[in-house]
């Protein structure tokens, strides 16, 4: 049996063990494990039982959810993360846009897929309900990412200028597979400045692969995702008036050896393919991506709900010419923003708009909070996920991601804090007060009766 079969299957069923004998939250570790090695289309799929990993896996968080809903529901509801009740009015607009979806089959299959997600996200936000179990699913995160890096370095650039068969099962492309490594970058960054000497070393070891991978894949939205998130944080750490001592030197430091290591890691082929970031309307850079997003205006006005999925594709070949197509017939958006436009319209994306601020704002709450406790490496910490979150719209914004896993996990990590370093303690306060107050009533009703 091969050796990365036979880890695959120690790490599946430790990790079924593991969620059955000490913690329900690992059974979302095990699914994101599941999602980065993606069993099904790997080389050592053949020494391996023929068997939904990924089913399983939901199953068990959901069992796990159930059996202690109740007391998660205490300590993590639902109604207390306004993100979610604008993630539910997005899905009902799918369902509803299904009346008007110019390809029904493609968007009643696409939608059930969107909801088992949003589903997961939900059951997952109940599990991550403390700091050491938030801190092993971005670990588990990272370490998933780290292995795609190690695929495309062994595999080695075998489609042109890029690696491509390294995919997960939302994202098979080179261009979603390079996304979903980016947010990596200001995570790495927050372990290796607050990690001792062996997580520094761990973080530099993850580090070189995930961008070695980058390079290799060789995408563009990718490039300016990492520049964006990770910049942005780098940033924070070096100029926030609520850095720690040496904060500064630390960060000088971190972008010394990653500016080296991507000088190493960069090749030319690498570098001739930024340069095209120059001109979005060029032929070299996707035909004119701008071009593609504005098209979504002038389909919008004849079909102003939206198209539903993959409407857009199929109506690119109507309103955009064989050139400004590049000779694809049923072109994509290539962007998260105008794909979400155009499934669901402007109603349904308002929606996803207003889930990004309401996470926005009660993350503020959340700073403003661990600050007065403080507690700066926390609020660096959230920082590393709001920038994790950041790139990845980003990278985003240049492919169809709309719907993509990682995104989700992002929103879903940064939410997984505000309830750990927030909501929890605001509820436990409240209730301490509540039970002072009935203390204090108690007492004056004694003392009347004295």
């Amino acid at each position: 049996m091969s050796m990365f079969a036979l880890l695959f299957l120690l790490i599946f069923f430790g990790g079924i063990a593991v969620t059955l004998l000490y913690s329900g939250s690992a059974a979302f570790i095990l699914y994101q494990l599941v999602y980065f090695l993606n069993p099904d289309h790997r080389w050592w799929s053949a020494f391996i039982p023929g068997i939904s990993y990924s089913l399983i896996a939901a199953l068990l968080m959901l069992t796990m959810c159930g059996f202690s809903y109740k007391k998660l529901t205490a300590i993590s509801p639902w109604g207390r993360q306004p993100m979610f009740k604008w993630l539910i009015a997005l899905v009902i607009t799918y369902f509803i846009a299904y009346t008007w979806a110019l390809n029904p089959n493609a968007h009643d299959q696409f939608t059930i897929y969107y909801v088992k997600m949003v589903v997961i996200i939900m059951v997952a936000y109940k599990l991550l309900n403390t700091e050491r179990v938030l801190d092993a699913s971005i670990w588990a995160y990272i370490v998933g990412s780290t292995y795609i890096g190690y695929l495309a370095t062994i595999t080695g650039r075998n489609s042109g200028d890029r690696v491509e068969g390294i995919g997960m099962a939302d994202s098979p492309d080179a261009n979603g597979v390079a996304a979903a490594l980016v947010p990596a970058g200001a995570l790495l960054m927050y372990y290796a400045w607050m990690g001792n000497w062996k997580v520094k070393l761990l973080c530099v070891a993850c580090g070189a692969l995930i961008a070695n991978g980058l390079v290799l894949i060789n995408s563009r939205g990718s490039f300016l995702g990492v520049v964006v998130g990770s910049g942005l944080y780098l940033l924070y750490m070096m100029f926030s008036k609520y850095r720690r001592k040496g904060q500064r030197g630390m960060a000088v430091m971190i972008a010394v050896m990653g500016l080296g290591g991507a000088l190493y890691v960069t090749d030319a082929q690498f570098w001739e393919r930024m340069q095209t970031l120059q001109d979005l309307e060029s032929r070299e850079s996707g035909a004119g991506r701008v071009t593609f997003w504005l098209t979504t205006f002038d389909m919008l006005e004849d079909h102003p709900m939206g198209m539903g999925i993959q409407g857009y594709n199929q109506l690119a070949s109507v309103y955009m010419d064989d050139e400004t197509r590049g000779g694809v017939e049923n072109r994509s958006v290539h962007s998260l923003w105008f794909q979400g436009l155009s499934e669901v319209g402007p109603i349904g994306f308002l929606f996803f708009i207003a889930a990004l601020i309401s996470l926005y704002r009660i993350t503020q709450k959340t700073k403003q909070k661990v600050l007065a406790d403080g507690n700066n490496a926390r609020y660096f910490k959230i920082l590393a996920l709001e920038c994790a979150l950041i790139s990845y719209l980003v990278a985003g914004s240049f492919i169809n991601q709309f719907r993509a896993e990682i995104l989700y996990w992002m929103l879903l990590l940064v939410a997984a804090a505000v309830n750990v370093y927030y909501l929890q303690q605001k509820e436990s306060s409240a209730q301490l007060a509540d039970h002072n107050h009935k203390g204090m009533r108690n007492n004056v009703r004694k003392a009347k009766v004295i």
